[in-house]
């Protein structure tokens, strides 16, 4: 070993290596040091102390409630959001009772439904604490007769309060769901001076479909109302029914805006504002709208903001969010720029002790309110038992496991 290689070894050794790595313990400001693109995206995208810190985040614990129980011949899905009315909970929500079950578009009658949302009227059910529920003895809004829009189903409600009255927006089916398109359906409303009705349907169509070549050409569904900037901000979901390898967007959601609850409602001309989610659901968070994103596309299982109600930004992921969720939204209809979140709602299950196609409403819990702290739905590390691998949609199908060539 030569003289000048001993010296350049001393010279590596006396190098104090920790100051060119990242420590341990996450700084709460970028370091000013050379960093990967990784952690330049922890602090300009995300948050460095992930999501112990974030307000946008949260997971969801689930319960079972009262008074609402799935039974063989009747399937409840799609609450709205819920409301608190002189000391009294309110949800609305789709519900199909009778003796046939779902047999599928090509096999559906007048009698017998072809999906889980077909054939189906709009419920109501009321709480004192969230948890026992009382279903009134008949439909909050029933389907009117043919050829009147939504003959065929009403279905996936939600409830706006605009000038002291109450407003039901639905989808509204003409024909048999998936006999010849699979969903399609456009928003109608109903009006009631009460919450506990009678609710007036109007009949109308609120928001029609696009032009053949939109992307909400086919469907307009889940109406979701936010009264933002004095004006009604109405959420749905779009899609053209259609897909496959030419990047066609098969579900979205967009928003058409108006200044009263029939309308006319203009759709922005940056729709769809969010690129993803198979069912709406919106709230006021602060100056803006915040929006749980689940289930379809390429930002799905996340929650995202907009300061303006439109600019969506992803500002989160999520683990098993709530399937059709309706949040207790306090200052849905508000509108005092200071939208203070959600900690519980609503959503929909399905219910394989009672046969097939059938759902049921179940609870959901969660942490995305300003004005409450529990930490334990900002843990992120969740595990699951083996009856969540296995369920029959995660098994490895039986064709695969025989094949030659995936051995």
């Amino acid at each position: 070993m030569t003289i000048h290689y001993k010296i350049l070894m001393l010279l590596v050794l006396s190098i104090d290596l920790s100051a060119y790595s990242f420590p341990a313990l996450i700084p709460s400001v970028k370091p000013n040091d050379e960093i990967s693109p990784a952690i330049e995206r922890l602090y300009n995208e995300w948050n460095p102390h992930e999501d112990r810190a974030n307000e946008l985040y949260s997971n969801f614990k689930y319960s079972a409630i009262k008074g609402l129980e799935c039974k063989p011949n009747i399937s409840r899905r799609d609450p709205t959001k819920v409301l608190l009315i002189d000391g009294v909970y309110h949800v609305w929500y789709t519900c199909r009772k009778g003796d046939s079950v779902p047999v599928g578009g090509k096999l559906a009658d007048d009698v017998t439904p072809s999906f889980d949302w077909d054939l189906c009227d709009i419920w109501h059910a009321t709480s004192r604490d969230g948890w026992k529920w009382v279903e009134d003895k008949v439909p909050a809004v029933e389907r009117l007769p043919k050829p009147q829009n939504g003959w065929r189903s009403i279905s996936t409600p939600d409830i706006l309060i605009w000038n002291k009255k109450y407003y039901l927006y639905y989808q509204a089916f003409n024909e048999i769901p998936g006999k010849n398109v699979a969903d399609r359906a456009a928003i109608t409303v109903a009006e009631s001076d009460s919450p506990y009705g009678p609710w007036k349907p109007s009949g109308k169509m609120i928001i029609n479909f696009g032009k053949s070549v939109d992307w909400d050409s086919n469907a307009i569904h889940d109406p979701n109302p936010i009264v933002y900037k004095n004006k009604i901000y109405l959420y749905y979901k779009g899609s053209p029914q259609k897909g496959g390898a030419d990047g066609t967007i098969i579900r979205a959601q967009g928003v058409a805006i108006a200044d009263d609850p029939y309308g006319p409602f203009v759709k922005s001309s940056l729709n769809p504002v969010i690129n993803s989610g198979h069912e709406t659901c919106m709230f006021p968070w602060k100056s803006g709208i915040a929006a749980i994103v689940s289930l379809d596309g390429a930002e799905k299982n996340t929650i995202q903001y907009a300061p303006d109600g439109i600019n969506f930004s992803v500002k989160s992921i999520i683990q098993i969010p709530p399937v059709a969720p309706g949040p207790f939204v306090a200052d849905a209809f508000s509108d005092n720029g200071n939208g203070r979140g959600i900690t519980w709602g609503l959503a929909h299950v399905m219910d394989k002790e009672s046969g097939a196609n059938n759902s049921e409403l179940i609870r959901f819990d969660c942490d995305l309110s300003l004005d409450v702290d529990r930490p334990i739905f900002k843990r992120n590390n969740l595990r699951f038992n083996k009856e969540t691998y296995f369920q029959k949609t995660m098994l490895m199908p039986r064709y695969l496991k025989t094949e030659e060539r995936y051995r």
